[in-house]
């Protein structure tokens, strides 16, 4: 179970340093408790089988479902590895090291539940009449079965203080950040995230600005999460603007810019679509 750590202030894109505050005391009670593992102890933080599952059959953020349908192996050996990890190993790695595992595992796991109902349009799909898909207990963890909110909202978002997630936290949509061809990993999590905050806010069909109407055209990402950005720098365009060209920033930067946000589109981000 996660405890508190040390409250750390951040600074504009610090590397992470991210504080937890509060206690996840009330995780899920999960319908089927998952055997211990000596192999726990020498967990791979380079996340290398998951690396080959997206070295596969992820490129330039868009999926072969199709083929991860067909050869799904290395897909769930690695979310058993992920499931037999205790909350009391989990507790002595780093913030890095659980960061990265916990953004892995929320990849992964979504990854999976598309598999599970492919061919389907969209995640949203995926809904019984009870339960949305991030609702759905398919994700695997600390013993016991959560949903994917949880791992977003009860894990990551209260624990670690850090908004650059949301351009790693992939929900299998056309107008999500792109999915990385290579795992987040502790010792690059940091460039990692930078990275795909440049990518994400420079993909004009999910950001863009416009220097004459003086308006920055945003993903709805940033109304969902606004209260995330603005803890962090004071405001939405004060967050982005240092991931815009120089000029652009500058422009931002003087105050005049207005945001409004764009629409959410949520078709799969299926390669074989996007190759039809």
């Amino acid at each position: 179970m996660i405890t508190k750590f040390t409250a750390i202030a951040f600074a504009m894109f610090l590397p992470l340093g991210a504080a937890l505050v509060g206690e996840t005391e009330n995780r899920p009670s999960g319908r089927e408790t998952l055997p211990p593992t000596s192999e726990s102890s020498v967990f791979d933080h380079s996340h290398a089988l998951f690396g080959r599952v997206l070295e596969e059959f992820v490129h330039d953020g868009w999926v072969d479902y199709a083929g991860l349908e067909q050869n799904p192996a290395d897909l769930k050996a690695y979310l058993d590895r992920l499931a037999v990890v205790s909350d009391t190993e989990f507790e002595q790695w780093s913030e890095r090291e659980q960061l990265a595992f916990l953004i892995n595992l929320y990849n992964a796991a979504t990854l999976k539940l598309i598999i599970d109902h492919y061919p389907v349009e969209s995640i949203r799909k995926i809904w019984p009449a009870w339960k949305n898909p991030w609702k759905q207990e398919v994700v695997r963890l600390f013993g016991d079965e959560v949903h994917l909110d949880h791992v977003e909202h009860g894990l990551i978002r209260k624990d670690f203080k850090e908004p650059r997630i949301h351009f790693a936290l992939v929900c299998a949509a056309v107008s999500c950040p792109l999915l990385r061809e290579e795992p987040y990993t502790p010792g690059k999590l940091d460039e990692q995230l930078q990275d795909q905050g440049r990518a994400f806010l420079n993909t004009t069909s999910k950001n863009r600005v416009d220097i004459e109407g003086q308006t920055a055209h945003l993903s709805a990402i940033f109304k969902w999460f606004s209260g995330d950005f603005e803890e962090h720098s004071g405001s939405i365009l004060a967050f982005v603007q240092g991931y815009f060209p120089e000029e652009t920033a500058r422009k931002i930067e003087d105050g005049t810019f207005k945001v409004e946000y764009l629409d959410y589109d949520w078709s799969l981000n299926d390669r074989g679509k996007n190759e039809s």
